[in-house]
């Protein structure tokens, strides 16, 4: 188990691969923890430096008291990737994560050369909308609200097979600040016009069946960066890697191909 003691908040991060391998970031989904990607990471290419982490408030990172800010959430991932001497790395960011990949690869372009936006936009749902699930959030807790979440989150199938039950358990076991502290950083961030500035090798991913970001809203953030292109996996959620770990994994490798990354 490793942290990282950055100013005023203490990441909980994980490496696999070689330490001198060509660096590769994960960043989660709200709600979740770095085993999101459990499942995709054995089907990639050897010889990668694998790196993902719990971003603040979540998982066995510590949970500062909220509401927090994206810039926060960006510069957690930029100290981490400075602590750990990460440069020209693919960051892969799925919903809340693929807002912190758009926002990092605007600051740091060293340490970003490529990445990939998955099931997120530029700007997800409303200041309204945030402010209600907060609300509901702090009144009742994560379990109050995790049935319509999940049902956004994965297809009617997924969700009759039993390991579905664990992903319920992930979500309800989040703490309640540091979830209700990400809800408030999507819901006070558009990234459209610095997002439109970026220009570098871009692979956008969306779950047909997604809830929370559909394909459209996907897809039209993609068309703001120079560089990217769009996938659909067809009868996925929101965590197409959960669902759907092979496709996932064929689109990530074949990118990682395409960058010149493997």
């Amino acid at each position: 188990m490793r942290i990282a003691q950055l100013e005023g908040v203490d990441i909980h991060y994980r490496e696999d691969g070689p330490a001198d391998g060509a660096p590769v970031v994960f960043a989660n989904s709200l709600g979740t923890d770095l085993r999101l990607w459990d499942a995709v990471l054995p089907l990639l290419p050897e010889g990668l430096r694998l790196i993902r982490y719990d971003k603040r408030g979540h998982g066995l990172s510590s949970c500062p008291k909220g509401p927090y800010s994206m810039g926060a959430l960006v510069t957690d991932a930029e100290r981490l990737l400075d602590h750990l001497g990460v440069r020209d790395a693919v960051f892969v960011g799925l919903s809340i994560g693929g807002m912190i990949a758009q926002g990092l690869a605007v600051k740091r372009m060293d340490q970003v050369r490529a990445m990939v936006i998955s099931n997120t936009a530029a700007k997800i749902g409303t200041a309204e909308m945030w402010r209600d699930r907060i609300g509901a959030v702090q009144a009742g807790g994560i379990a109050a609200l995790s049935d319509g979440i999940l049902e956004r989150w994965f297809a009617k199938p997924f969700r009759e097979r039993a390991e579905f039950l664990a992903w319920r358990a992930m979500l309800e076991r989040q703490p309640v600040e540091g979830y209700a502290g990400c809800c408030a950083a999507i819901s006070g961030t558009d990234f459209y016009t610095p997002t439109s500035g970026l220009s570098l090798p871009t692979l956008a991913i969306a779950g047909s069946e997604d809830g929370s970001t559909p394909p459209d809203l996907v897809r039209e953030t993609a068309e703001l960066v120079k560089g990217s292109r769009f996938a659909l996996i067809r009868g996925a959620g929101h965590l197409p890697c959960v669902e759907k770990p092979g496709e996932y994994s064929e689109l990530l490798t074949e990118f990682l191909y395409e960058t010149g990354h493997v």
